[in-house]
């Protein structure tokens, strides 16, 4: 089996980010790279369970839940390796005080590969997410949809297991009227580099242990998340939207499988946000830790 990881939710994603894509994407990661794209056998219909603790949700940048931990739960389904699927997760804080800011994502996409075994070989990733919160009551709307493109290019620098990819997000409001500050409508482009290598198992059922060192550099071409003035739990406002480069996030994360066939996996992960333009986060360094558990049938 290949794969291959996109941060966010590891981060998304990733968030995410991208821990589905960006954590299947939202997570991405922890950056809910919001995910992974997987290559395995033809013909069966599988899905993938999990939940991820943050000590905080760091999504593109922004601190969502004021430096609180946070819950996300997913399911994903891959629809019978024709390369398409779908799937959802939710976002939830671990401490009272945050309804608003409940959000749940919903996903769809088509992944699969180009040119495999050359130099130009390239994995893909393109998705639709809708964003939605649930809490927010008629004209109050926050939210938001993003049409996705992911790439990755698993042989194209020299160096065994370092790996580029580059994700496109185009996001924008997904209801009328809507509270987004300043429409929120923009780019992300975000720019990621991966190193996996492998140390001896850990457990008695692995050979190997592969480790993953992540790292990603976002520019923001007109994007913001929050609303045009504070509400109820919403005390930081970013109502002027960055065109810059905004933040870089450092991470590194590993799998352990549970059993024997690798069906239930956990992950721990951490990560180190570098703030580089303040129109997207108060704090100019962030430092966070995930776990997360998947199981997959």
């Amino acid at each position: 089996m290949k794969r291959v990881v996109f941060g966010i939710a590891r981060a998304l994603r990733r968030g995410a980010p991208l821990l589905l894509v960006l954590w299947t994407a939202a997570t991405a990661t922890g950056q809910m790279w919001e995910g992974d794209i997987l290559q395995e056998g033809v013909g069966s219909l599988r899905a993938t369970v999990g939940v991820t603790w943050d000590s905080k949700y760091i999504w593109r940048g922004f601190d969502l839940f004021d430096d609180e931990s946070v819950t996300h739960m997913m399911v994903d389904l891959n629809l019978w390796d024709t390369g398409f699927g779908i799937g959802a997760v939710g976002h939830r804080a671990n401490t009272s005080g945050f309804e608003d800011r409940e959000r749940w994502d919903g996903t769809v996409y088509y992944q699969g590969s180009l040119g495999e075994g050359e130099v130009l070989a390239t994995n893909f990733r393109i998705g639709y997410v809708y964003y939605f919160y649930p809490e927010l009551n008629s004209g109050e709307s926050l939210d938001m949809h993003e049409g996705q493109l992911v790439l990755a290019w698993p042989n194209l620098l020299s160096i065994p297991g370092l790996q580029p990819s580059y994700a496109l997000i185009a996001i924008g409001q997904g209801d009328t009227p809507s509270m987004i500050a300043d429409g929120g409508s923009g780019l992300l482009h975000i720019g990621m580099l991966d190193y996996s290598f492998a140390t001896p198992g850990f457990l008695p059922w692995t050979e190997e242990q592969i480790f993953i060192l992540h790292a990603e550099l976002v520019y923001n071409d007109d994007v913001t998340i929050t609303p045009t003035r504070p509400r109820n739990d919403w005390a930081v406002v970013y109502a002027n939207p960055p065109h810059a480069f905004t933040n870089a996030v450092f991470g590194a994360s590993t799998d352990f499988p549970l059993d024997p066939d690798g069906n239930l996996v956990l992950t721990p992960s951490v990560y180190y946000q570098i703030t580089l333009d303040n129109a997207i986060n108060e704090d100019d360094s962030e430092f966070w830790v995930s776990i997360g558990l998947k199981y997959s049938f």
